[in-house]
């Protein structure tokens, strides 16, 4: 279909008004909206990510491809919810608490969700208590957290510890990143991963979900 060759270009090339206007059309001829996500947005989304593992794109155009894919899935998610479709996987993802940075974490959620995944994205300053709750209601299978101040880097095992606490921690793998963050971090405070940028991340998701 030539709709989803021209969503995919739109996609990859940033431009969400054209994701959306393709988007329209396409579904106006009668294409199916898990087809759009499935042909069109997963394959752009991984090309996107594997263009900044290359170095050929940046943080920008991460941006840019993020905001046509959500551009997109604006027109897509009340369909989806409309027929009971559901999106395989679902992802809980959060800045932590006494953090209110988020571009990071926005690039991270555009390109899960561009994946395929579900994704309820908490915003910033997240409470343990707020993360605890999204996992009690949304039954998510992944809970991505992000830091960018050494002084909230804490934040992130208080919310594994209520994690554990409230008896949820097992039901989810836990994914954590921010500039601060390192490997090292992770396996301190019983995280199942970390991930420097948002190509990794989706592969990590991936990857977790295979042991899951």
């Amino acid at each position: 279909m030539a709709q989803s060759k021209e969503l995919y270009d739109a996609i990859l090339n940033g431009d969400a008004k054209k994701a959306h206007a393709v988007t329209q059309t396409a579904l106006a001829v009668g294409a199916l909206p898990m087809d759009l996500i499935s042909e069109s947005m997963v394959p752009a989304m991984d090309e996107v990510g594997r263009l900044f593992e290359a170095e050929e794109y940046f943080v920008p155009e991460l941006l840019l491809a993020g905001r046509a894919m959500k551009s997109a899935m604006e027109l897509l998610r009340p369909l989806l919810v409309a027929s009971g479709q559901k999106l395989s996987v679902r992802v809980v993802i959060g800045t932590v608490k006494g953090d209110l940075h988020d571009i990071g974490k926005n690039i991270v959620a555009s390109m899960l969700e561009g994946s395929g995944f579900e994704v309820i994205d908490l915003g910033t300053d997240v409470s343990p208590e707020m993360f605890v709750a999204a996992v009690e209601e949304r039954r998510p299978h992944i809970v991505c957290m992000s830091a960018l101040l050494t002084v909230t880097m804490p934040a992130m095992k208080t919310t594994i510890d209520a994690l554990k606490t409230a008896g949820v921690r097992t039901a989810v793998k836990v994914l954590i990143g921010g500039a601060p963050v390192t490997m090292q971090y992770a396996k301190e405070i019983g995280a199942d991963g970390y991930s420097e940028n948002a190509s990794a991340a989706v592969g990590l998701v991936k990857n977790l979900l295979t042991v899951v």
